[in-house]
């Protein structure tokens, strides 16, 4: 039995230490790595192009000849007295038996079929475009969660080196007021500090958690790893934001947004249909060949004919209409668009130059100096030639001032990202 236990108690043990490693099952990756598994894995991708597929089956199908029908009918299977004979139609069988066979096939005319063609080719453009449109969304999505990831990750490092300062200071202090050399009021106001940082920790491993669920998702990453992103990317190059050209960048969002595509795409379609349904008002025509025995003139009868509607009355009049007021609306809604791109990518662009010129301001050894500064203060506390409302009220500027920093540097990524979006380019 206790031979037993014990060999229960070294599984369960082995099997706690496994779950525990596969929980803490890091990935580093950078910002590049990141996209490229994001591109790679993404099930909504892989999902979505399978709409181009099942348009280029559509194409397939709409090339395909209307298949011919075959009728069979008027067999008797029973005769009487007054039943005329026949030739047998083998050996004895099919003296009085009777049978028509029919075979029709319709013939489109005025060219529908390859009007039909012409429109489901615009379709799979469409569907490109739509996967296009797609991507695009759910990378503007992707690539924000990973700069909000990094900035979580850079303030979590600031407040836990904060942290980790006050906890010494505690250590010291503690000692001091045991010894009865300071008041117990300050020791209590740095435990105060120290739960300050500790609540700030907790609030932002809470917002990593919320990101690690989206970007794993997005990865399609194990739910056990844990994502640490490294610093590449996550302050983008100023020299490309100065080099961009405005007037380059309205003219070629107007010209090859995936959204503005497809509308341009759908005015393509709406010319092809109207065409199909002008079609539509010349009948198609049913040829037929025919085969009679012993209902006629003679024993075997084989004739040929043909059939269509005559169009007196339904010409396809409203669908023609209906067509034709489609390509107006299209014309509206492309001049529309235009307006609206235009005004967003301006709108895009100026709110960049607004974060860029704050970034700007900062003084390039600002942070450093900052830095430099707050460890001065830390030694000048220590050697009590500052108060401790002095050092406390300088790591609360201190550490507003590291927060607008990132702030700073997440707004200019994330504003350069939705120009991005905006224009529909990659500017580098």
């Amino acid at each position: 039995m206790k031979r037993l236990l014990l060999t229960l108690l070294v599984i369960v043990s082995h099997k706690s230490v496994a779950q525990i490693a596969a929980i803490n099952d890091t990935i580093v990756l950078s910002r590049t790595q990141a996209e490229a598994l994001f591109l790679d894995k993404n099930i909504s991708l892989i999902s979505e192009k399978l709409n181009i597929d099942m348009a280029d089956a559509q194409v397939i199908q709409a090339k395909l000849w209307p298949n011919p029908t075959l009728t069979i009918g008027e067999i008797n299977l029973w005769n009487n007295a007054t039943a005329q004979q026949l030739p047998p139609l083998w050996g004895n069988f099919g003296k009085t038996s009777q049978v028509t066979a029919e075979l029709e096939q319709l013939i489109q005319t005025a060219g529908k079929r390859k009007k039909m063609i012409a429109m489901e080719k615009v379709s799979v453009d469409i569907a490109k475009e739509y996967f296009k449109t797609f991507l695009r969304n759910l990378k503007i999505e992707f690539r924000n969660n990973l700069t909000e990831l990094q900035y979580n990750q850079a303030q979590e490092a600031i407040y836990k080196k904060q942290l980790s300062s006050m906890q010494t200071l505690l250590k010291a202090y503690g000692n001091q007021v045991k010894q009865g050399n300071v008041g117990k009021g300050e020791y209590i106001r740095l435990k105060a500090t120290e739960l300050q940082f500790l609540k700030e920790i907790a609030d932002l491993q809470k917002e990593n958690n919320s990101l690690q669920k989206e970007l794993k998702v997005l990865m399609n990453l194990p739910a056990t790893n844990y994502i640490k992103l490294t610093d590449e990317g996550f302050v983008p190059d100023n020299k490309n934001i100065d080099n961009i050209n405005l007037g380059n960048l309205i003219a070629s969002a107007v010209e090859n947004r995936p959204d503005m595509k497809v509308l341009k795409l759908g005015n393509d379609y709406n010319d092809n249909k109207y065409k199909y349904e002008k079609a539509m008002r010349t009948p198609d025509v049913t040829l037929g060949v025919s085969y009679d025995r012993g209902a006629s003139l003679m024993n075997d009868f084989v004739g040929v004919g043909f059939s269509l509607d005559l169009p007196f009355f339904n010409r396809n009049q409203g669908n023609i209409k209906a067509a034709k007021l489609a390509i107006d609306q299209g014309k509206l809604l492309a001049e529309e668009k235009t307006i609206s791109i235009q005004s967003e990518v301006l709108q895009s662009y100026e709110d960049l130059l607004v974060t860029k010129k704050l970034y700007d301001s900062v003084e390039a050894d600002y942070e450093g100096d900052l830095d430099k500064l707050l460890e001065a203060y830390r030694k000048n506390f220590l050697q009590k030639n500052t108060s401790m409302l002095e050092y406390l009220d300088f790591v609360d500027a201190y550490l507003d001032n590291k927060s607008i920093l990132l702030n700073s540097k997440m707004d200019l990524n994330k504003n350069l990202e939705e120009l991005r979006y905006i224009s529909g380019q990659e500017i580098n």
